[in-house]
């Protein structure tokens, strides 16, 4: 028992005792972080003992990615067996009252009961009612949980996983494509469920035809072995192997066994945004698998298929690795220093319809057809390469990344028209626009989001900033590698634009709610225009030998103001003020034997 419910307990006048698991106990009270004699507890309390057990999964399911929390968890493998589980999911505090079942209201929802009404709505073409068509989305989420707890030595789980089964059977899964999106909670919840009833389904291979209805053979290659190095930084890395999987197709991976239960994993499908919460889907949802690596013969699949990976984890290096795909169909993959001339011009016709371009810092995956007609990818690999590199003097960061880069162009993606992260997520016709770079043509919002990566919380000040330092990776590496003036990169940045921006916002009054984005962008282009990139580099070269930053915006922004004056060699506070800066006492005392910066561009405006 922890000894704060030993206290509240005993203080309660109940016979309390500090001890680890024991048979004589009446109740045994724990957390939910308990990994010893878990059988032990589940028989105890099958055989009526009492168990007083909390906890959050949470923080277990984010520092265990791509683990079922729902079988995995240790809390969880005692309660899921008793209809219970934890979730990794949270709720913002309040008080919230508990349903009671003889004052239900006709507009309440219940598991059961819905699925009930929506088989019957599939099988027999009963109707819905409104208010039951409003709890689909809900229902959708709450089997997907429901199903990852795989309970099949369950009477309740099977029912449930048959009622789904049927359903599926009857009704297939909506045809979903960019020309043919779907919108309705009905066709949202179906294509939800066909990859969840997948995965747990008895007999997967049964149900495959009823899910996938064009589902064409490709030619594949056997035995196919991979060789390769890892050195992780602090984060995963995808391990591309230019290899991919047909929907449904499964295949067995030989695994060298200095890798088996190391937390690696295999990784079928490169799209790993999640469309659960979008109203339109132009793809399901959900459409990559995850397999940890625990075995030193593993079989993987994945209903709507996918390029095959290995995720490394951190700070993991392992030098001649070899894994064997016995099955699998070849992708047009492109990796710099390794793909010969004669070899790209077969493989860029592989069946897969996607592709990979591995280049020195950055990995672009995309459609096949973006690379049918690509003859040189090294002039291409040349380009990239010298992008990445300058992206990386803007950061004062060694040319080497920590870990390449990567984009996927998606037909649909979470939020935005890209979004950051790892990988970078870009829609479909990004594509062209990453293979097609040329010199001479401007690159914005792809550079905007790998800008994105590169920023840091100790010098950005959001929300002001979040969408706007970035883009000085943006200006940077148009101007300097493929030569395009800032004014024609973006229509932003026309003089007559940018001059626009400064006048309302002086007009506004100068106030730091209305400083971001562009506007933003306007201060750090007046202190490029007078200092220089090299500044820049400097600035950012001393932050990486500072520690212990404010928290705070505003501690934060004088630290910046006080690094870059004394980089330049000149008191800019002035500068900074004259923007709506909260420059304090401190700062200007520190800086004041520095020449100021009395010409500055807002000194017009005073």
């Amino acid at each position: 028992m922890m000894e704060p419910a030993l206290k509240l307990l005993s203080d309660s006048g109940l016979k309390c005792e500090q001890t680890n698991f024991r048979e004589d106990l009446s109740v045994f009270v724990c957390t939910a972080y308990v990994n010893e004699n878990l059988e032990e507890i589940k028989h105890f309390v099958a055989e009526g003992g009492g168990l007083l057990i909390g906890g959050h999964a949470w923080w277990w399911a984010y520092t265990n990615p791509g683990q079922n929390v729902l079988t995995e968890f240790s809390g969880n493998k005692i309660l899921t067996q008793m209809g219970l589980s934890l979730l990794p999911a949270t709720i913002g505090g309040g008080s919230y009252k508990a349903p009671v079942p003889s004052q239900a209201v006709k507009d309440s929802y219940h598991f059961r009961h819905l699925l009930s009404r929506f088989a019957a709505h599939v099988t027999t073409g009963e109707e819905l009612s409104q208010h039951e068509e409003r709890y689909l989305k809900k229902l959708g989420s709450d089997c997907n949980i429901y199903l990852q707890m795989k309970a099949h030595d369950s009477s309740h789980y099977r029912q449930v996983l048959a009622t789904l089964t049927n359903i599926l059977m009857t009704s297939g899964l909506p045809e979903v494509s960019d020309s043919c999106p779907v919108n309705s909670p009905k066709d949202h919840l179906l294509l939800a469920l066909g990859t969840e009833v997948y995965k747990v389904s008895p007999d997967p291979d049964a149900l495959l035809p009823y899910l996938i209805k064009d589902n064409p053979m490709m030619p594949v290659v056997y035995n196919h072995r991979i060789k390769f190095d890892v050195n992780t930084a602090d984060m995963e890395e995808w391990i591309s192997t230019g290899l991919y999987l047909s929907p449904g197709m499964k295949t067995y991976m030989s695994i060298p066994p200095q890798i088996v239960n190391k937390d690696w994993m295999i990784q079928i499908g490169c799209q790993t945004d999640s469309l659960h919460h979008n109203e339109e889907l132009k793809r399901p949802p959900s459409v990559h698998e995850r397999f940890p690596v625990t075995s030193e013969m593993i079989q993987v699949w994945n209903l709507w298929g996918g390029l095959i990976y290995l995720v490394a984890p951190p700070k993991t290096q392992e030098k001649g690795l070899l894994v064997t795909v016995q099955m699998a169909v070849p992708a047009p993959y492109y990796k710099s220093g390794v793909t010969t001339a004669a070899e790209w011009s077969l493989l860029r016709t592989a069946p897969s319809p996607w592709a990979e371009l591995e280049f020195e810092n950055i990995i672009l995956t995309v459609p096949s057809d973006a690379v049918r007609d690509l003859e040189r990818p090294d002039e291409l690999a040349a380009l990239w390469d010298e992008m990445m590199r300058a992206i990386a003097d803007l950061a004062a960061k060694p040319h080497k990344f920590p870990r390449k880069e990567r984009f996927v162009a998606d037909v649909q993606i979470s939020h935005g028209w890209m979004h950051a992260g790892y990988p970078i997520m870009a829609h479909k016709m990004t594509a062209q626009e990453l293979v097609g770079v040329k010199k001479g043509s401007p690159l914005w919002g792809p550079i905007h989001e790998l800008g994105h990566n590169q920023q840091r919380a100790c010098w950005e000040f959001p929300p002001n900033t979040t969408e706007c330092t970035c883009n000085l990776w943006s200006v940077y590496v148009n101007e300097e590698v493929l030569g395009i003036h800032r004014e024609k990169t973006e229509d932003a940045m026309t003089s007559a634009n940018r001059q626009s921006r400064i006048n309302d916002y002086v007009a506004g009054g100068r106030t730091l709610d209305k400083w971001g984005f562009f506007v933003a962008l306007e201060t750090y282009m007046q202190l490029q225009e007078r200092f220089g990139w090299d500044a820049f580099k400097k600035v950012f070269a001393a932050y990486h030998h500072m520690s212990d930053f404010p928290g705070d915006n505003k501690g934060k922004m004088n630290l910046y103001v006080e690094t870059f004056s004394q980089t330049v060699g000149m008191d800019l506070t002035g500068f900074f003020k004259a923007w709506g800066w909260l420059i304090e006492t401190a700062t200007e005392e520190k800086l004041s034997a520095l020449p100021p910066w009395s010409d500055h561009p807002m000194t017009q405006y005073d």
